[in-house]
């Protein structure tokens, strides 16, 4: 689409808006770090251990300037942003530690600052602001939506929702599609309809056994203030890629329905949070596209592709920061890594690194440094050997959420079991070669499918007089120092 004159001015308001950081950070040097990743990917685990571990003393041998004990102190300052909700630190920690069970999902944008006082190799004391933002990945997939037109969009879902296995789960909604004139006169009650089916759609989706990825409009899901609103109440139609609606039609209405979504939704969210970033991790739940099937690992690949083409990325300089910073660096990171034995940690990063290999190719020559890992934030397993036969298969020990399943035998979510978890392939390739590729829970029973990973209960922590346990992670040292190591030298 053209550069409008309403582009023209959201790029006057983000220069204005970067110059007033810049002078701020100026005197006060500060990273705003973006923690983003789409559904029970564990955004909300990965901020409050990372806090947890900075401010009560972690266990991080990788990250540097902790290990070495350059970093004096770390505390949690007021929240900088008026406007902005409080990322409740405290209460996901109690959830966490108290109640062992984990946080609630991320609905919604929300702050956090950590002041870390440090000293450099030199010896010079030193103060690093950080500002941890904390926001759906689902609303990040809304901002290709602002270069394309309601019937760019309504031509892409629909051709993604004829395909397997989303085209069962779009039934009711294709059906009542079909019932639609969008040249007819405008009519609230089938556009009420056409957005609950749609909806309905994209919730079936997002169901564990099939793990789509790919959403968008992300506040369908997560509508918080805005449910019922005109901004949320459109669907996609059948009409051509260019092709003009005719004045008070329900084509129209549903135009203008999607322009008020972009300018009350994707639009204030892009200003106001995202340009703002400089720097950014993405936790993806691999393991959950696994236990689904092949078709829920091609759309975390599109999805991972998609967010990386969101992304301003590029070396930062002091004209870049002046004007539009650019995020510099971004982690891609498989949660969970605790569900596997250590020995498949390796081979789940190559996984994750394969599905953004495309991503990560249109990223070269940026200047911008760009990381893959496997980590677990909070770990909830131990490791064992468990003997079958005259096999010892390496397993994981931990506590099954209630209600989980394996070999028809079914969790109350108090007692510890042993898994053997599986092996992941040497080569990720064929995890991508086509449809049939492996076998899911899309397609088949949880106990005939290749991959089930279960889904464990935080583990039982013991405390060390009254300062609250330590929480034991797999590599979230190695993401700190990815992040911010050099910041601190």
């Amino acid at each position: 689409m053209a550069f409008s004159f309403q582009d023209m001015v959201e790029e006057a308001r983000l220069s204005a808006r970067a110059l007033i950081d810049y002078g701020e950070h100026f005197f006060n040097p500060t990273v705003r770090l973006g923690v983003t990743g789409l559904s029970r990917a564990g955004k909300t685990v990965f901020i409050t251990a990372l806090i947890h571990g900075l401010t009560r003393g972690g266990r991080f041998p990788v990250f540097e300037a902790y290990a070495s004990g350059r970093i004096a102190r770390a505390h949690l300052a007021p929240q900088p942003d008026d406007a902005v909700p409080r990322f409740s630190y405290e209460s996901h920690l109690r959830a966490l530690i108290e109640e062992r069970r984990w946080p609630s999902s991320t609905v919604d944008v929300s702050e956090l600052r950590l002041v870390i006082d440090y000293q450099r190799p030199n010896g010079a004391d030193r103060t690093l602001t950080l500002d941890i933002v904390d926001y759906p990945g689902e609303w990040l997939l809304d901002l290709p939506l602002l270069q394309k037109s309601f019937e760019q969009w309504s031509a892409e879902s629909l051709a993604l929702s004829r395909e397997a296995p989303r085209a069962h789960l779009a039934a009711d909604w294709h059906a009542h599609l079909a019932t639609l004139k969008p040249e007819a006169r405008e009519d609230e009650q089938a556009t009420l309809t056409a957005a609950k089916l749609f909806t309905e759609y994209l919730r079936a989706c997002r169901d564990e056994r099939f793990a789509m990825s790919l959403l968008p409009p992300g506040r369908f899901l997560m509508p918080g203030s805005l449910a019922d609103t005109p901004a949320l109440t459109f669907a996609p139609l059948d009409v051509p890629a260019g092709g003009q609606a005719p004045e008070g039609s329900l084509w129209a209405m549903m135009v203008r329905r999607y322009e008020a979504y972009k300018d009350v939704v994707v639009r204030p969210f892009f200003r106001d949070h995202f340009a703002r970033l400089d720097r950014q991790i993405v936790l993806a739940d691999a393991l959950s596209a696994f236990n689904s099937g092949p078709e829920a690992l091609h759309d975390l690949e599109a999805a991972l592709a998609g967010i990386l083409d969101c992304f301003n990325i590029g070396r930062s300089t002091i004209l870049s920061s002046l004007f539009r910073p650019r995020i510099d660096r971004i982690l891609f990171a498989a949660t969970k890594a605790d569900h596997l034995h250590h020995s498949s940690h390796d081979r789940l990063e190559a996984v994750l690194r394969r599905a953004v290999t495309r991503a990560l190719a249109r990223a070269e020559n940026t200047g911008a440094q760009i990381d893959v890992v496997a980590l677990a934030a909070v770990r909830a397993t131990r490791e064992a050997q468990v003997t079958r036969g005259r096999d010892k298969l390496p397993s994981i020990l931990g506590t099954p959420a209630a209600g989980e399943s394996a070999g028809g035998e079914f969790f109350d979510g108090n007692t510890e079991v042993a898994t053997f978890p599986g092996d992941l392939p040497l080569d990720p390739e064929p995890l991508f070669n086509g449809t049939d590729a492996f076998r899911g829970l899309s397609t088949q029973a949880a106990e005939t499918s290749d991959f089930r990973f279960l889904r464990f209960r935080p583990p039982k922590l013991e405390r060390d007089g009254m300062e609250e346990p330590a929480l034991p992670h797999i590599r979230l040292d190695r993401a700190l120092q990815f992040l911010i190591g050099d910041k601190l030298a």
